[in-house]
């Protein structure tokens, strides 16, 4: 495609008087249609604000996304052509107000109900049914009794959201048309499969379960105030995870345990998936990049997934 471009667009007498290697790589950006594939990561998922952002800013154009989990979540909402105002709502959020959207529940089917988070999110971006959307949508989660991949594609974005990232133990699993739906990233942390039919130039995915690195500890948050048992509960459970990079005592309680299970089984699923499948473009985020649930963390995690993207096609010559 390069030879071509250069051979029939870029001679001076069709009048162009583009410079150099950025300039052809614009042009090539610009005819280039995507399918992007969004990998699940708890808080690290907010990294996709950041490729998406690079990529649409350099000429890409995203034609179809696949996502498991925040993939999902942040990828349905680029699809509704209203993912800035998401990314301008999460880089506000404050630690605090991340504990407020959690919502305890008295099943022991999980700790929270999840449903004031999606409340929140109808209300900020509309409710949309998947079918309607300009882009192809496909969220993937996970059927709890059969142990099945489900790929939603139709009926209502928020639905679908909300059975992608119904974390285990988390967050009480989604019933959806009779079937009881679990997170997305138990059985494809990077869903490449629902994009194998697009009729895209490039398959672009995202693995928040990238190696681990050497980063600097975050800034101390301000504590969570004592307030009412509800509060006290949440405290315990948001200070209770120490899934960052941050230095922390080892801790070994069922929760911490059963997290870093998943994601190890997760990391493990994710490298056989993409050998398996090959994309064009394999953005890394390390997955020691930040906690599971440090949502206040946005503004270093969208300019870590900027940061990645640039290098993942500078790496691959795209």
């Amino acid at each position: 495609m390069l030879h071509w471009l250069q051979k029939n667009c870029l001679r001076p007498n069709l009048g162009y008087r583009l410079k150099g290697k950025q300039a052809l790589r614009q042009i090539v950006a610009q005819s280039t249609t995507v399918s992007l594939v969004l990998g699940s990561g708890g808080a690290r998922g907010l990294a996709h604000i950041g490729v998406i952002q690079w990529l649409t800013e350099n000429g890409y154009n995203i034609r179809s996304i696949a996502g498991s989990s925040m993939g999902a979540l942040v990828g349905g909402i680029y699809a509704t052509s209203k993912l800035e105002v998401y990314a301008e709502w999460v880089l506000a959020l404050e630690r605090i107000q991340v504990v407020r959207l959690l919502d305890p529940t008295f099943s022991r089917a999980g700790l929270f109900k999840g449903e004031r988070i999606m409340g929140v999110l109808r209300e900020l971006i509309g409710d949309f049914a998947i079918e309607d959307l300009p882009v192809s949508f496909t969220a993937v989660a996970t059927d709890l009794e059969s142990g099945e991949e489900v790929w939603l594609r139709e009926g209502k974005l928020f639905d679908a959201i909300r059975a992608s990232i119904a974390t285990p133990l988390i967050f009480t699993p989604f019933e959806c048309s009779g079937r009881k739906l679990l997170d997305g990233g138990l059985v494809n942390p990077v869903p490449i499969a629902p994009t194998l039919n697009d009729t895209t130039e490039f398959t672009i995915a995202v693995n928040l379960g990238g190696p681990v690195e050497l980063r600097p500890s975050p800034p101390p948050s301000a504590p969570i105030p004592d307030g009412n048992a509800y509060r006290q509960r949440i405290r315990a459970f948001i200070e209770s995870l120490h899934l960052s990079g941050a230095p922390a005592p080892p801790a070994h309680g069922m929760l911490n345990i059963a997290l870093a299970s998943m994601e190890a089984m997760q990391n493990t699923i994710a490298r056989l998936k993409l050998a398996a499948y090959s994309p064009d473009v394999t953005v890394e985020i390390p997955r020691n990049a930040c906690g599971f649930h440090e949502f206040w963390r946005a503004e270093e995690l969208i300019a870590l997934g900027r940061e990645r993207t640039a290098q993942a096609f500078a790496a691959t010559g795209h």
